[in-house]
């Protein structure tokens, strides 16, 4: 009895440590990210080890593309609404409807070639190690969908989609 009550008492005692050092671990990791500004490059400097000065260079580039951006995200929203107009409940695919669909892949491609050519600039501003792998990432992020979706539409052996 004297033993399974010091058994249950070393139990609770671990207990209590843990449940202490995770609460105190879960408060710094907090007032770490709460001290720390919202940042949506900050996850490229922790990534990529980028000193202020790259971060500065970076992050102008940033600012500077993203108008761009937004005004092709606005173009191909707006072409594949009109899409949705000209297909609606028809059976057929008009000739209008076929030349929206090929606006949005214009667009989409112009989205892409803009960004690659924005992840080229930037990969050069940083270091040259760390611009070649932030560079290969983002190719993969860029062009990384479309890879997949068109090796696994085409007939090459191994798929099951043949055409």
């Amino acid at each position: 009895m004297k033993r399974s009550l010091l058994i249950l008492i070393g139990a609770l005692a671990l207990g209590a440590v843990i449940f202490a050092c995770s609460f105190f671990a879960a408060r710094h990791t907090t007032v770490l990210c709460c001290a720390q500004p919202a940042d949506d490059l900050n996850w490229l400097r922790l990534e990529f080890h980028l000193g202020d000065a790259d971060m500065a260079r970076i992050r102008e580039m940033h600012e500077g593309y993203l108008p761009k951006c937004a005004e092709l995200c606005v173009k191909i929203a707006t072409a594949k609404r009109e899409l949705d107009l000209l297909v609606g409940n028809g059976t057929n695919l008009t000739a209008e409807a076929q030349a929206k669909v090929k606006e949005i892949a214009d667009l989409r491609a112009q989205c892409q070639s803009q960004m690659l050519e924005h992840f080229v600039a930037v990969s050069q501003a940083m270091p040259t190690e760390q611009g070649k792998r932030y560079l290969a990432e983002m190719k993969k992020l860029t062009l990384g969908d479309h890879e997949q979706m068109e090796e696994s539409m085409s007939d090459h052996p191994g798929h099951e989609h043949q055409h």
